[in-house]
C-alpha cells in the first residue's frame, strides 16, 4: 500500500458516514482519483476546512492496487479559490470544469488536464466581471480539447479538404467542420463568418477574447453544450453543464 504525494484539487465530495467523506480529486500524476478521507467531518479533523470544492492542495494517498477506492491521509491547502464563490458565473463555469474533469479525465497520469484545470480556475478567479462569460467559454473549450476532442476549424474533418474563409458548417457529430458537400450528405449546423471568427479566437489562447453580444453569447453557450454531450456524456447526467446552461441566475 504505497504512500503517493501528488499536487491535487477536489472535484466533488460525498458524506460517508457520520465522520468520513468520499472525495474525489483531480491528481497531476495519478489523474482523477476516489479516496476516503477519514474523521474528516469531525470537529477536529486534521483536513480541517481543506476539503471543499475545487481547493487546491498537496495530497497524500494510501494507494490500493487494483481498488478504485484509496485513503486520503492528508491534504496541504494551497489555495481555496474562494473568489469563484462569490459569483455565480465564475462558479457555474469552475463547476462545468470539475465536472468534465471527474466524468472524463482518465484515472491514468495526465498532466495536460490538470495543468489546463487548475490555470482555467486562476483565469476565471482574476478575469474582470465583463470578460468572464467569453473566457468561460474558452476555457472549456480548451479542457474539452486537451481531453482529445478539439474541433477541426479549417479543414473537413471527413475528407481533410481545406475549408475555404467565410461562413462554416460545423458538424457536433462529426467534430468540427464539413466541405459543402460532406455537410450536404451528412448535415451540419451553418455558423456565420463571425461565429466561425470566434469560435476561433476561443480556441487560441493567444488570441482576444471576443465581444459577444448576448445573442451570440448564448448561441455559442449550446453549441459547446451538445458538443460536450456528444463527445463526452454518452448518456451521463450533467447538471453543472444544465445549470451552467440555463443561468437560473440571469433569469431572476
Amino acid at each position: 500500500m504505497p504512500l503517493v504525494t501528488t499536487p491535487a484539487i477536489v472535484l466533488s465530495t460525498l458524506r460517508y458516514s457520520e465522520t468520513s467523506k468520499i472525495v474525489r480529486l483531480a491528481t497531476r500524476e495519478h489523474g482523477v482519483q476516489s479516496a476516503i478521507a477519514k474523521g474528516a467531518l469531525r470537529p477536529r479533523s486534521r483536513f480541517g476546512a481543506a476539503l471543499q470544492l475545487l481547493s487546491e492542495g498537496q495530497a497524500q494517498l494510501l494507494t490500493k492496487e487494483h481498488r478504485e477506492l484509496h485513503t486520503l491521509t492528508a491534504f496541504d491547502l494551497v489555495h481555496l479559490h474562494a473568489r469563484l464563490a462569490t459569483d455565480l458565473d465564475r462558479y457555474a463555469t469552475a463547476s462545468v470544469l470539475a465536472e468534465v474533469m471527474v466524468r472524463f479525465a482518465p484515472p491514468d497520469p495526465h498532466p495536460e488536464s490538470y495543468d489546463r484545470f487548475r490555470d482555467a480556475l486562476t483565469l476565471l478567479e482574476d478575469v474582470p466581471a465583463e470578460s468572464v462569460e467569453a473566457l468561460g467559454f474558452r476555457v472549456v473549450w480548451q479542457l474539452v480539447s486537451v481531453l482529445g476532442f478539439e474541433p477541426a476549424l479549417d479543414a473537413c474533418v471527413r475528407d481533410g479538404l481545406e475549408i475555404a474563409e467565410g461562413g462554416l458548417a460545423f458538424s457536433t457529430r462529426e467534430g468540427g467542420a464539413l466541405c459543402p458537400t460532406c455537410a450536404a450528405e451528412h448535415g451540419a449546423t451553418r455558423l456565420p463568418e463571425q461565429a466561425r471568427a470566434d469560435l476561433a479566437a476561443l480556441l487560441d489562447p493567444d488570441a482576444p477574447l471576443p465581444m459577444l453580444d448576448r445573442r451570440h453569447a448564448e448561441s455559442h453557450r449550446r453549441l459547446l453544450a451538445r458538443y460536450i454531450r456528444y463527445h463526452l456524456a454518452e448518456g451521463a447526467e450533467l447538471p453543472a453543464l444544465e445549470f451552467w446552461l440555463a443561468r437560473p441566475w440571469k433569469a431572476a
